[in-house]
């Protein structure tokens, strides 16, 4: 039972291995792995103008000292 177990997961771990090459050579053969910079810098503005928009009146109140410096009662 366990040598039967190794040779099948032998057996899906080489098809896995196996369909990430093809999938891989799939992607070469189209172009999929053209233009690495342009879809970085569109995913980077993106990302900044979100947190710029969620930034915008969304700062938190500061807490007021109760007591200025050298005021303080010990």
């Amino acid at each position: 039972m366990g040598l039967e177990l190794t040779w099948v997961a032998l057996a899906a771990s080489l098809m896995m291995g196996l369909g990430g090459a093809c999938l891989f050579i799939f992607a070469v053969k189209r172009d999929y792995f053209r233009n690495f910079e342009d879809v970085k810098y569109q995913v980077f503005w993106s990302d900044l103008e979100e947190m710029v928009d969620q930034g915008k009146g969304d700062e938190p109140d500061r807490p007021e000292e109760k007591h200025e410096r050298g005021s303080q009662t010990r």
